[in-house]
């Protein structure tokens, strides 16, 4: 249940009946601080302000018709205006309770869209570096948390798989071919073979006649070229799948959407915004000008959408991407998880797909941008050498980290197990570090901060959950085989069960906002409140049977909440560490 969802429908209802205009906003948010309670509405001065009457007093007629029966145990006026609202004991015993005895922890399916998410989106012949990992990561824990919440998401893997380069791409691995007689789905550098052929390209006149041959062949359908092509991308996928399943990405090579796959449609776009008026000839190029969009000169901006030797761009393609999205997968939203330096291209792609009426208004088309991720020089992440870092080498790197960690942690540990915790450790500490962060900002990529077991980190929230499941362990029982019922007793308990509850709404804001940091919040702070409850609140040692069984119910809703929170941002836990 999202109780802050439940208490804005009370508040709002209230605002209405004391004399509020119809759709006035409760703004009920959480509290800062527990003597605020535990949800503050915030909406009453901004009404009063516009009835023209003391904001007091109107929240004193707001309270006289709110209705939290059975919910708040208390609610009083604060400041100016603010009401703050305390829940029951009973009330949250009660959801608590629900939660625990839920598979989805209470947290109510939405009513199902089809939301197409762009995610990841590497290159064909060349390896995926760290540039990629933020676009992969955050798309896959909004994508997990949207399928939680029970709507139908269509992964897109947008590669960039066309484009002049094939031609001396092609004709590099027809060398290669005649010269081994077989390529190999190992091709050990695909940044080797790309350089290679570039080089080539520059310094050989007949082979880059050839690669020009062969661009306009593969453009034309020809079969040898398309067959040659679709190994330049088979060779690439089986290598970024490595990447996504170590990273446990749930990407899969069925959700590969290249730029190819929209080729036939660009002809057909063009023609139809020159028919609509929409786009014009200007110096042999087809161009549209945005009024939205002004030059330095304060001209409306010109985007070319096919060039005068008739080729395509970027933009182009982006049209057909929207196109195909709403008109073929029957998308409700369409999520873009793109580098930010590409919004005004997005901005551009999308205003004229409006224009043309290829996307009806009501479906979203939302760039959910991301910022860059640094080296502690505050410059973008390189080699010491100054070279793009493979993505490969970053999760090699982390695994080893990983490794030294735990064994200076727990040197005991067999070398299988050890070797697990590694990996799901390390895997967990380049995810979280960046999905802990805001995802507009850039940010600082650290490898100490990053596998610490202190503060907002992997290691921590992994450690936390470890540390609730070894109570059950010690105690040898089942978190799924617990009797009596959940009973409030202490303050601290008190809070705990607040904070567990307020997981539906962390779910939801990621959902709805594109931003995992909020559930990283949400966790570290959950075990936070445990930590406060576990030491104020003796559990397999007190000596009450009802308020152990109690307690062991709060602490088995606390290890289930945080595996499910930290499974929506694709990272694993552990039974021990």
């Amino acid at each position: 249940m999202n109780i802050q969802a439940l208490i804005n429908d009370k508040v709002s209802q209230a605002l209405e009946a004391a004399g509020a205009p119809a759709g006035s906003p409760a703004a009920v948010r959480q509290s800062a601080k527990p003597q605020f309670g535990d949800y503050q509405a915030n909406g009453v001065m901004g009404v009063a302000k516009k009835l023209g009457t003391n904001p007091r007093e109107f929240a004193q007629k707001v309270l006289d018709v709110l209705d939290l029966e059975g919910i708040a145990s208390k609610t009083e006026i604060a400041g100016p205006g603010f009401i703050n609202i305390f829940l029951s004991e009973e009330f949250l015993a009660k959801q608590a309770e629900a939660a625990l005895a839920d598979a989805r922890l209470g947290v109510t399916a939405e009513e199902q869209k089809t939301i197409v998410a762009d995610y990841s989106a590497p290159n064909v012949a060349k390896e995926m570096h760290v540039g990629h990992l933020r676009s992969t990561i955050i798309g896959d824990a909004v994508v997990r948390t949207l399928e939680f919440l029970g709507h139908k998401v269509v992964r897109a893997n947008h590669i960039g798989d066309w484009g002049t380069q094939f031609g001396m791409l092609i004709a590099n691995l027809e060398r290669v071919q005649q010269e081994s007689g077989e390529v190999s789905m190992e091709l050990s550098d695909l940044e080797a073979f790309y350089r290679e052929s570039k080089k080539f390209y520059d310094e050989d006149e007949e082979f880059a006649a050839k690669a020009r041959n062969y661009v306009v062949k593969l453009q034309g359908g020809d079969e040898y070229c398309a067959e040659m092509w679709k190994k330049l991308v088979d060779v690439t996928m089986v290598q970024n799948q490595r990447n996504y399943d170590r990273l446990n990405v749930s990407l899969t090579r069925d959700d590969v959407m290249g730029e190819s796959m929209y080729n036939d449609m660009l002809p057909p776009i063009v023609a139809d915004l020159k028919e609509k008026g929409i786009a014009q000839e200007d110096d042999g190029a087809q161009v549209v000008f945005l009024e939205e969009y002004k030059n330095k000169d304060g001209e409306a901006m010109g985007v070319i959408i096919q060039k005068r030797d008739g080729g395509f761009l970027y933009t182009t393609t982006d049209i057909a991407c929207a196109k195909y999205r709403y008109e073929t997968l029957g998308a409700d939203r369409v999520l873009y998880f793109i580098d930010s330096r590409q919004h005004q291209h997005l901005m551009q792609a999308w205003s004229i797909v409006r224009k043309a009426g290829y996307v009806p208004e009501e479906v979203t088309l939302e760039h959910h941008a991301f910022g860059m991720m640094l080296g502690k020089d505050g410059r973008p992440f390189k080699t010491r050498a100054g070279g793009t870092v493979r993505l490969a080498d970053l999760l090699d790197e982390a695994e080893e980290r990983a490794i030294k960690l735990i064994e200076s942690k727990n040197p005991d540990l067999a070398a299988e197990e050890k070797a697990k915790i590694a990996t799901t450790v390390a895997m967990a500490a380049v995810k979280y570090a960046d999905l802990s962060k805001h995802r507009t900002t850039d940010y600082i990529f650290d490898w100490d901060n990053m596998l610490a077991f202190e503060g907002n980190t992997a290691p921590y929230m992994q450690y936390a959950y470890t540390r609730v499941a070894s109570i059950f362990a010690k105690a040898g029982i089942s978190m799924d085989n617990l009797a009596g019922e959940i009973k409030v007793t202490d303050e601290k308990e008190k809070a705990l069960i607040a904070k567990l509850l307020q997981f539906e709404e962390a779910v939801q804001s990621v959902a709805r906002e594109g931003q995992p940091h909020i559930m990283c919040s949400y966790l570290f702070e959950l075990a936070g409140q445990f930590s406060s409850f576990y030491e104020a609140c003796p559990i397999l040692n007190n000596e009450d049977e009802g308020v152990k069984q109690s307690r062991l119910k709060l602490a088995a809703l606390t290890a289930k909440t945080i595996q499910q929170g930290l499974s929506l941002l694709g990272i694993d836990t552990l039974e021990r560490m």
